[in-house]
């Protein structure tokens, strides 16, 4: 006999098939847009970068110029220039600065004492009164910053 020996053989294994309400969806007949495809994977575009950080304020200065003479008050010091000759004087040494309007209301004198106790002068003329009063608001202000906040002090 050709039968097995335990009896009929099993039938041929069915292929897999979803059970009903699984798979891809079925469009709707009522819509007229396509479904948008799914996004894709990754990380995506980089993010917005920051903005930069702001500029430093600018650090008070103070400028007074006529035909002869000059006198600058900055972060790095006092300098002076009277007719043609530049005395430069470092915040670490001066003793003290000193401004005041000269006698005719017309100029700026500014005095520099420096640690070793010498006096130096300088006298900017205005020319108007008027300049010679914003000078002297301007002075105090830019005088005041760096005798209290000394720059690498």
């Amino acid at each position: 006999m050709n039968q097995p020996p335990y009896g009929t053989p099993p039938p041929p294994p069915v292929p897999p098939t979803a059970p009903p309400g699984y798979g891809p969806p079925v469009p709707h007949p009522g819509y007229s847009q396509p479904v948008p495809p799914p996004a894709p994977t990754g990380f995506g575009p980089p993010p917005p970068s920051y903005a930069p950080y702001p500029a430093p304020a600018a650090a008070p200065e103070f400028l007074a110029v006529d035909r002869h003479n000059s006198v600058v008050v900055d972060e790095t010091g006092v300098t002076f220039e009277c007719n043609g000759v530049t005395a430069e004087f470092p915040w670490p040494e001066i003793r003290s600065v000193h401004h005041q309007p000269s006698g005719n209301g017309k100029s700026l004198m500014m005095a520099v004492i420096h640690a070793d106790g010498m006096l130096y002068e300088c006298v900017v003329d205005a020319k108007r009164r008027e300049r010679l009063h914003e000078w002297l608001n301007q002075v105090a202000l830019v005088i005041g910053h760096y005798r209290y906040y000394r720059p690498g002090g």
